[in-house]
């Protein structure tokens, strides 16, 4: 019955079906979706580390099939609203320390740049690889990364530009957040970035997609 229970929540995520009222995908539609089997999971005594790694799982195979250009952005966000959702029954697990995050990251799109599309959509895969995520918003100033920095020193800052002239912001937030934190792990993504410039600014790291960069991270976390 458990495994049953955690197989239909991990079909769920790798499909995108929210909730019972989700009209998508259609071969689902009124069945109950990942909101109502992780509470079902949960009442019937499954560990919560169990339902959190059956969730990172599934969030592993929407990833991989979106790398593999096998699903796109549409989808790829039905699975992580449905990630979420699950989620929030293990809030309180996480709460109470019963249940381990992988680590901490601070999330935000640097300052001059109000697009959030695909922020949210790291932030997510990033949250459903079983890492807490502390999201500043867009349009974030130097500062603010930097008071997020010195509130939770353990954490590794993700920071998103998605235009030419924006892209240039980074290296001052870098910079700040090194002066005084120098052993902060900094990774940075958006459409007109490479690898080559993520060096040449000072980052740690550059997530071409979601991916990447939860391969990145789980990598400095072991």
């Amino acid at each position: 019955m458990n495994q049953e229970l955690l197989q239909k929540l991990s079909e769920c995520v790798e499909f995108g079906k929210i909730n019972q009222a989700s009209p998508y995908p259609p071969t689902m539609k009124e069945q109950p979706g990942a909101d109502e089997i992780a509470r079902e999971a949960v009442e019937a005594g499954i560990p919560p580390a169990d339902i959190l790694n059956e969730l990172i799982s599934a969030m592993n195979i929407v990833g991989q099939k979106f790398s593999q250009n096998k699903i796109f952005v549409p989808q790829m966000l039905l699975s992580a609203k449905s990630m979420n959702a699950a989620m929030m029954h293990l809030k309180p697990f996480f709460a109470c320390g019963k249940v381990q995050r992988k680590g901490t990251f601070i999330i935000g799109t640097v300052f001059g740049d109000l697009h959030d599309i695909g922020k949210n959509l790291v932030k997510m895969m990033i949250e459903g690889a079983g890492w807490e995520v502390i999201d500043l918003g867009i349009d974030v100033k130097v500062e603010k990364f930097v008071e997020a920095v010195q509130q939770h020193s353990e954490a590794v800052v993700g920071i998103s530009a998605l235009l030419t002239t924006t892209m240039v912001n980074i290296m001052p937030v870098i910079e700040a957040i090194k002066a005084v934190s120098p052993q902060t792990k900094i990774i940075v993504g958006g459409a007109p970035l490479s690898h080559e410039f993520a060096t040449s600014i000072g980052a740690d790291a550059y997530g071409k997609t979601p991916q990447e960069s939860i391969v990145w991270l789980n990598s400095i976390a072991s």
